[in-house]
């Protein structure tokens, strides 16, 4: 069943990048994506933008006011001030309850797209083979274990596909963060060598120019 056994690779691929990068970053993302979308919820979310510029305007219009000398000037703009940060708090707060219910409700889709379709895959396709071994090429209490927990012997189960896919997903993402690490570092050594060798290379020169001393010390009348 090829195409199950790639959907169950990109499946444990996705597992292991969901845990990888966060369920925190990937619902921000999300967050910021929908905002740009053409729904109520963006117009609130330029609202609420307009809004804080609007609020830390007045609120520097007032701080180089005083209120003193300026007294009808500065209360106009200790109401406006007032109302606008009334009006963003509000804003604020509704767009902090449906944002709240947003990431509940991605929270929910991703795990049903991730692990709950993993465990659906696993009990609806648990007795069947994903693909069969040659006979004989291995002992049979290994065939058994391909087939856990319900597949017919000598053959691989999906529970035993799946738990290789995830194994070489995360020794191929150690793999390519090793050889980052190692390119990285490459590249600092490479730099600092270079960065001594210029200097070794201006250390032998003289910082200034020193002034030619005569050999014959005093010269005597």
């Amino acid at each position: 069943m090829p195409p199950l056994l790639l959907l169950v690779f990109f499946l444990q691929l996705a597992i292991h990048l969901v845990n990888t990068v966060g369920a925190g970053a990937i619902n921000d993302l999300l967050w910021i994506l929908y905002s740009k979308l053409p729904t109520s919820t963006a117009a609130d979310v330029r609202s609420q933008s307009t809004l804080r510029r609007e609020v830390v305007r007045l609120q520097r219009e007032m701080n180089s006011t005083s209120s003193q000398d300026e007294f009808a000037k500065w209360a106009k703009l200790r109401r406006q001030y007032d109302k606008a940060s009334g009006e963003y708090d509000q804003k604020a707060q509704s767009l902090q309850t449906f944002k709240a219910s947003f990431d509940s409700t991605v929270g929910v889709l991703r795990w049903l797209g991730t692990n709950g379709l993993r465990f659906f895959l696993q009990f609806w396709y648990s007795s069947q083979p994903l693909f069969w071994l040659p006979k004989g090429w291995i002992p049979s209490y290994v065939e058994w274990i391909l087939a856990f927990p319900r597949a017919p012997t000598g053959s691989v189960s999906i529970q035993v596909w799946g738990v290789a896919c995830a194994s070489v997903v995360r020794l191929a993402a150690a793999a390519i963060l090793a050889g980052r690490f190692m390119v990285v570092e490459k590249t600092s050594t490479k730099e600092k060598k270079q960065a001594i060798q210029i200097e070794g290379r201006n250390g032998g020169k003289p910082k200034g120019n020193v002034p030619a001393t005569g050999g014959g010390g005093k010269k005597e009348l």
